[in-house]
């Protein structure tokens, strides 16, 4: 957004400061609605109130400020989400000072159509911080990529070494204390990329369960091994079962997860148990994973429901004839339908994510059009009346 876009801006919601006396009120609303759409752009109608509160707290030079720290940070450190408020915040200031800039200027007995805002240097300042923090995330999520895929290669080093010991049935005891090395060094290794880790979690135990079952195994150290897994895999399944009734479905699939990983890290127990362990931690999480998706195809309906409901409400008032509305009386009954219709969007919730803002910017201009009509006619009523007293 570039100094002209914050000038018209500027210049519609000085429009509708312009209305008479008996649309105050309606004036205060729609205010509420063009703030409302400044809020993330993905969220709109929530993250208003956060970057709002923050704009109170903030000025531009403290804004700056925090984009310079920003982009001295390292890159794993930079969050998007406080970058992307900060900047709403900055633009929330800057549409502030051209209003009042503007107003100041049409005082002065100049047209508004006259008015050019002056360039802002520190605006020119953020774009600058924010193309180097872009930079900076860009190359740290390179050398993440780049790190992950060497990682995957280890690890793939490491499966290749235990499936060639499990291939030596003649060196158990010498290879037993490797093979406890590579387990080791395996679960040390970091992340590798998403589309590699269960199959590269699958190998590993494929392996290790090889060794275990084709190597003849010093059968002490082979026990140990498995009543320890056995262990860890039963605690594992305790943790699960009280994800069941968990009341948070989403953090329950969330740990659900962590569980699911160290599950994987846990090695094999004795053959005899492995189906009936593996089934009970499998049941459950099924458990788990249906309430998971049932919540979320709830919440789908809901959108979907919002949707109609939203949609509903936009055709209300972009129905409404404004050459119908010749007095003032009609303006006022027509003013309370709008002013119903803005009450009951805010207690709606979300439509879907691809088209809740769309929703959301018809509602707002069919409101701005409105109220921008309003005091229009009320401008020219008070000009007639004016020159019928000459």
């Amino acid at each position: 957004m570039d100094l002209r876009d914050l000038a018209q801006d500027a210049e519609k919601m000085s429009s509708d400061a312009a209305s008479t006396p008996e649309s105050s009120v309606n004036e205060e609303v729609a205010c509420g609605v063009t703030a409302e759409l400044t809020g993330d752009s993905e969220n709109a109608e929530t993250t208003t109130g956060d970057v709002a509160g923050e704009a109170k707290e903030y000025t531009k030079e403290t804004v700056i400020e925090r984009l310079v720290t920003i982009s001295e940070s390292d890159g794993s450190e930079i969050s998007r989400d406080e970058v992307s408020k900060l900047k709403q915040v900055f633009y929330n200031i800057r549409k502030n000072e051209l209003l009042v800039e503007k107003q100041a200027f049409v005082d002065q007995g100049n047209e508004e159509s006259a008015f050019a805002p002056m360039p802002d240097s520190m605006e020119q300042q953020m774009y600058e911080l924010l193309n180097i923090i872009k930079n900076k995330k860009a190359q740290y999520i390179v050398r993440l990529e780049s790190e992950r895929e060497q990682n995957l290669q280890k690890k793939q080093a490491v499966i290749a070494e235990l499936n060639s010991m499990a291939e030596d049935t003649d060196n158990v005891n010498r290879h037993y204390q490797r093979f406890r090395e590579l387990s080791q060094e395996f679960k040390e290794l970091g992340e590798v990329p998403p589309t590699a880790q269960t199959e590269i979690w699958r190998n590993y135990q494929l392996a290790v369960e090889r060794f275990y079952d084709q190597l003849k195994v010093n059968k002490d150290l082979r026990d140990y091994d498995f009543k320890k897994n056995q262990e860890i895999k039963q605690l594992l399944i305790q943790e699960a079962e009280k994800l069941e009734d968990a009341s948070d479905v989403v953090m329950a699939f969330r740990r659900l997860q962590e569980l699911h990983d160290k599950w994987r890290e846990a090695g094999p127990v004795a053959k005899e148990l492995r189906e009936e362990m593996w089934t009970r931690f499998k049941d459950v999480s099924a458990v788990v994973n249906k309430r998971y998706q049932a919540f979320f195809e709830e919440r789908k309906a809901k959108e979907s429901e919002n949707e109609q409901s939203k949609t509903a409400l936009c055709e209300l008032i972009e129905n409404i004839d404004l050459s119908s509305l010749s007095n003032h009386t009609a303006w006022e009954d027509a003013t309370k339908i709008i002013l119903k219709a803005q009450e009951d969007w805010k207690k709606l919730g979300f439509a879907s994510k691809k088209v809740n803002n769309q929703l959301f910017a018809r509602f707002r201009k069919a409101c701005d059009e409105f109220f921008a009509a309003k005091a229009q006619h009320f401008r020219s009523l008070r000009e007639t009346q004016s020159e019928n007293l000459v």
